[in-house]
């Protein structure tokens, strides 16, 4: 993924919850536009959105806990580097309310997240894989406490390679070898079947 403005990075955005910007679909528009103006007064922009996908429509997780999500994946060229990008997607659900106090998977207002930049790896591949093969149980109450690239629970969500799907087909997992299609087809039976379009 590079791009002629430097890197292409692919961000995951969410929410169920409605936000000062109004109801989950309007707030992922918003956060969208909010990304697309930063820094728009310096002149060169160093993000610019090259691709958005469908909105898609997600049950809680875990299920029952919270109404449905809205979800969507954007491409971004920047000459940012992850940290920084990362730095900016912080700055912008903080610009939009969010706080980081409510607890892994809780309910929220807007929730955007680095998936991966390139084809680059962090924190290196032991990391990376250490974290992405981390069981179920240990996801819960463990959390990294640097930035881990790709995305390490990319290739267990739906809500995530749906919407990827539409943008980055060709993707392809700089570790795993797997594209984004591959991925798909390996979720457990059913895992399509709680994500659709938002009509």
């Amino acid at each position: 993924m590079a791009s002629s403005c430097g890197k292409l990075a692919v961000i995951a955005l969410g929410a169920n919850l409605t936000s000062s910007a109004g109801p989950p679909e309007a707030t992922l528009r918003a956060a969208l536009s909010v990304i697309a103006g930063e820094n728009a007064a310096e002149g060169a922009r160093p993000v610019r959105i090259a691709a958005v996908s469908r909105f898609w429509r997600t049950p809680a997780f875990p299920r029952g806990s919270g109404p449905d999500y809205v979800n969507a994946c954007a491409a971004l060229a920047t000459t940012l580097d992850a940290p920084a990008l990362l730095a900016l997607l912080h700055r912008v659900e903080a610009a939009m309310g969010r706080t980081r106090d409510g607890g892994r998977w809780a309910a929220r207002g807007i929730d955007l997240d680095l998936l991966a930049m390139g084809a680059e790896v962090r924190p290196d591949a032991a990391g990376q894989a250490r974290w992405r093969t981390l069981p179920p149980d240990r996801q819960r109450v463990e959390t990294p406490g640097e930035l881990i690239l790709p995305h390490p629970r990319l290739q267990d969500r739906a809500f995530v390679l749906a919407p990827l799907a539409d943008i980055a087909p060709r993707w392809r997992h700089p570790l795993t070898g797997a594209r984004v299609q591959e991925m798909l087809e390996a979720l457990p039976p059913g895992a399509l079947a709680e994500v659709a379009p938002f009509a």
